[in-house]
């Protein structure tokens, strides 16, 4: 059996399809699995670091704004579809997949196309509860739309075929408990672990309002452990906490969490955006969380998937114009000192999970072949 895999932009698309090829050895041992991503993308590290092969094809994001300057991008994004599509093409005819299966990005578009084309079974994951542009795309092309969401599924009344799957999480994140977790990070003292991120790429604005966090956490004589991921604009925090004369290690502050399953299995509370793949992941380990959706996103998505957990008590819900490092620090110390919240949004967070979810995907592909 060959299963091709297509996403990128964000580690919250490329997670997902690399629970699902898990999956897929494990009930298929022989199997090949290939990914397609895009030429500059984070899912060409994401994937080898995973141990699979993957082909690039040329891709560009389209914005959604007015403005000359993004005008002219969207301008040159069109003359880089043809391109993308011939690559996709190509990549298609030579490994010959038994199955398509995008989960999301940009760089998802060109290969699925192609696939519906050439006649090969194909299926796209959304994880979020409002889908994203390429997913709208292609929904009516594919043979499968499969969705974390239940809410989600009304947007595809066109679909040939949509099923409720929820978000699949990489098998990494069950393997270890609390206790070994905090002893496979060396903490060997009672105090909690707080856990931030603002998406596998990071945000300016958010990483802005860390440094206040961070300054007040060192001033303060770091209460608890504390460890957050700049993305790409570690550099320049980096930089402004030395100007501060703030003195953090590179494991407290640092580019990327590569092992985000060992971190997040050992923090007490994580303050992150509201990406689905994150939800997924918080809700499988049952983490509590204060959640800042991004503004940015296409049809503030991440506010949609924030209010479902804030609804049931799972996670604070804070909005990022509402937003500053003092209330992020605040709120933290807040839910550290109340054990039995904690305990509650745990158990609310857990009762929202779907850790089948990467099963139940590969059941529904199976029944699809």
């Amino acid at each position: 059996m060959k299963v091709l895999f297509t996403c990128g932009g964000t580690a919250g698309h490329v997670n997902p399809a690399l629970a699902v090829a898990q999956t897929f050895e494990k009930y298929h041992p022989g199997c090949q699995v290939l990914f397609v991503g895009a030429e500059k993308g984070m899912e060409k590290r994401l994937v080898e670091q995973a141990g699979y092969p993957i082909r690039c094809v040329k891709v560009s994001t389209f914005e959604r704004q007015l403005s000359w300057k993004i005008i002219r991008h969207n301008f040159k994004s069109v003359f880089k579809v043809p391109v993308g599509q011939w690559q996709a093409s190509r990549i298609l005819r030579q490994f010959k997949p038994d199955l398509v299966v995008g989960t999301g990005g940009y760089a998802s578009f060109p290969a699925v196309r192609e696939a519906t084309r050439m006649g090969i079974p194909t299926a796209i994951h959304e994880s979020n509860a409002f889908p994203g542009l390429t997913t709208r795309v292609l929904a009516k092309r594919v043979d499968l739309v499969m969705v974390g969401f239940p809410e989600a599924a009304e947007y595809y009344t066109h679909a040939k075929k949509v099923a409720v799957t929820g978000t699949p999480v990489r098998g990494a994140f069950f393997r270890l408990d609390r206790a070994q977790a905090r002893r496979e990070l060396r903490i060997t003292d009672d105090k909690p672990l707080v856990v931030s991120f603002w998406g596998s790429q990071g945000a300016r604005d958010m990483n802005l309002m860390t440094e206040d966090f961070v300054q007040r956490w060192v001033e303060e004589g770091r209460p608890f452990h504390y460890i957050h991921s700049g993305g790409r604009d570690y550099e320049t925090m980096a930089q402004h906490l030395k100007e501060r004369g703030v003195s953090v290690t590179d494991h407290e502050v640092r580019p990327y969490i590569d092992n985000m399953p060992t971190v997040m299995a050992a923090a007490d509370l994580v303050i992150c955006r509201a990406g689905a793949s994150t939800l997924g992941e918080l809700t499988a380990m049952g983490k509590p969380a204060v959640l800042v959706p991004s503004p940015y996103v296409a049809a503030n998505h991440q506010f949609k998937n924030a209010k479902v957990l804030a609804d049931r008590g799972a996670a604070e819900l804070l909005e990022e114009k509402n937003c500053s490092g003092q209330s992020l620090y605040d709120t933290a110390v807040s839910l550290l000192a109340n054990a039995d919240k904690r305990r509650e949004m745990s158990r609310a967070m857990k009762e929202l999970a779907t850790p089948r979810a990467a099963e139940d995907i590969y059941k529904a592909l199976m029944e699809l072949l």
